[in-house]
This record gives C-alpha cells, sequence and structure tokens, in this order.
C-alpha cells in the first residue's frame, strides 16, 4: 500500500540524507518541506498540509540547533523546538498518521560513565537540551503513535558540521586546539537516515524510544585527529580541556548512547563512526 512521508527540515544534514535514499522506498511518496513550504510554527499549516496530502508518517528532522545562542535567543529556540512539535504530535494524532521524531543526547546531563539507555532519566543541562527534552514530553502528552530518536554528534556533507569546520580550520591555520574531555560518539547523518527508512517500514503502535549513533566511542579532539589524518591535513590538533573552552551552553561530558535497542529491534547492524567518517570524507 502507498503511503505519504511528510519530512520537515528537509533542507538540514538530515533531511537532505534522507531525501537522497528516499528513492529507495518504492512505495512512499515524500513530501519534503522546509520554512518555505511549511511553516511547522503554524498549527492550521501542519493540519491542512497533512490533509491535503493524506500524510501517513511525519518525519520531523526540523530544530533549533544553535546550542550556544540557544541559552539567549530562548523564544525561538522554545517555538521551533517545544511549541512546533507539540503542533506536530497534535494534528498527527487526528489526522492517524505516525511521528518520528529526531531528539538528542544533549538531554542528558552527561555525569553517567556507561551508555545511556532510553530508560534512563533525563537531566539536560543547557537551554537546548531542556527544549529538546520538553518535545519529547510533548510527544508523550499528544501523539498517539510515534518514533523518538536519540543520537548525537551529527555530521554529514550537507550543511555546517563540526567534520567541515574541522577541514576549513586546518586549512588555514597550522595548529587547533580541541576538546579531549567530551566522551560521545559521531553519527554519520547517512547511517541515520538509512535507519529512519527503514522505521517507516515498521507499525508502530503508541511512543517509542530509540537510541541511535554510529559505534565506538572518541572525544571531540579525537574526532579532529582523525579528520585531520584522514584527509591529510598537515595541522597539529592540541588536547584542552572543557575549562579551558568555556562556552554559553553546558555541553555533557559523556553522552554514549547504547543502542542494543535499535539493534536487536531492527536486527541492524550500526557503522563504526571512523568507517563512516571515511565514507563522509569521499564525499566532501
Amino acid at each position: 500500500m502507498m503511503q505519504n512521508i511528510l519530512v520537515t527540515g528537509s533542507k538540514g544534514q538530515l533531511g537532505n540524507a534522507i531525501k537522497k535514499i528516499s528513492s529507495k522506498l518504492i512505495n512512499s511518496n515524500f513530501f519534503f518541506t522546509d520554512i518555505e513550504e511549511l511553516d511547522i510554527t503554524s498549527y492550521d499549516q501542519i493540519g491542512k498540509f497533512i490533509q491535503k496530502n493524506k500524510i501517513n508518517i511525519v518525519i520531523n528532522c526540523a530544530a533549533y540547533t544553535a546550542v550556544d545562542q540557544a541559552e539567549t535567543d530562548r523564544e525561538k529556540a522554545f517555538l521551533i523546538n517545544v511549541t512546533a512539535v507539540e503542533y506536530l504530535s497534535i494534528q498527527a494524532k487526528a489526522n492517524n498518521a505516525t511521528l518520528i521524531h529526531i531528539s538528542t543526547d544533549y538531554v542528558f546531563d552527561g555525569t553517567s560513565h556507561i551508555p545511556y539507555k532510553e530508560t534512563d532519566i533525563p537531566d539536560p543541562k543547557s537551554y537546548y537540551g531542556l527544549t529538546k527534552y520538553e518535545a519529547e514530553q510533548k510527544i508523550e502528552q499528544f501523539a498517539e503513535n510515534a518514533i523518538i530518536i536519540r543520537t548525537s554528534w551529527l555530521y554529514s556533507e550537507y550543511g555546517n558540521n563540526f567534520v567541515k569546520t574541522m577541514i576549513r580550520l586546518g586549512n588555514e591555520k597550522e595548529s587547533l586546539n580541541v576538546i579531549n574531555d567530551q566522551f560521545g560518539s559521531p553519527t554519520y547523518a547517512a547511517d541515520l537516515a538509512d535507519t529512519i527508512i527503514n522505521l517507516t517500514q515498521v507499525r508502530i503502535k503508541g511512543i517509542t524510544f530509540y537510541n541511535y549513533s554510529n559505534e565506538g566511542s572518541c572525544t571531540w579532539y579525537e574526532f579532529a585527529k582523525a579528520i585531520m589524518e584522514l584527509k591529510k591535513i598537515n595541522c597539529v590538533v592540541n588536547p584542552i580541556t572543557t575549562e579551558e573552552y568555556p562556552t554559553a551552553a553546558v555541553r555533557p561530558k559523556y553522552s554514549l548512547l547504547d543502542k542494543s535497542k535499535i539493534k536487536k529491534e531492527l536486527n541492524i547492524e550500526i557503522p563504526f563512526w571512523k568507517e563512516s567518517l571515511k565514507t563522509c570524507l569521499k564525499k566532501i
């Protein structure tokens, strides 16, 4: 049976990655939208769009992701990350559509020493993290059938991200200082997009949480070193502490995600972060 899938935030990293592989689903019509085509902060616009196009699945890739800026630009961050998600949840339920929403490792406080499970209690330490956690709560409150995917350290060949910034700075400077006491796992948008496409083929009942990032663990310093080495950029990367690089928003010191649930339930293998990095760098 043919299904109609709405993708919001389609000009972002994940939206672009989904668009690139969407033709793999021959049983689906995709509607790729950004602010120009659909303002998700408008309750009425969402409802009209979903009804007119008989949408079965909403994949929400739209988000306010400027982590430091969110500390002061709170009204806009809340509008996009919380209010819009509430509207999407209500309208998805009203029109019998499933919502697939992308959340973040920033909902956790980063004090753990073992990978976070879906059942661990969030305790965000930044305003961005708080808005993403509140969005999850809105989905639990207003949606009927939804998937919430928490991911971390997203990068791709599209848009602005850590990988592209390191390549640019590495070519401009002789040395760089990069934080070496925050641990996580990078996520290649193409890998996450592939998993989301798989999830559109699964019948969802109720609200389901999943964690997804690439396999393995590294610090931002180790991530930057790998980028320089693989791109053969002659730039020295120096390790520094979080205290040596103060930012407006508090970042989790440890945000590894336990992916055993999604691997078991979807029967998938997740690529190691450095292998996916190699794949991405060939495309940049």
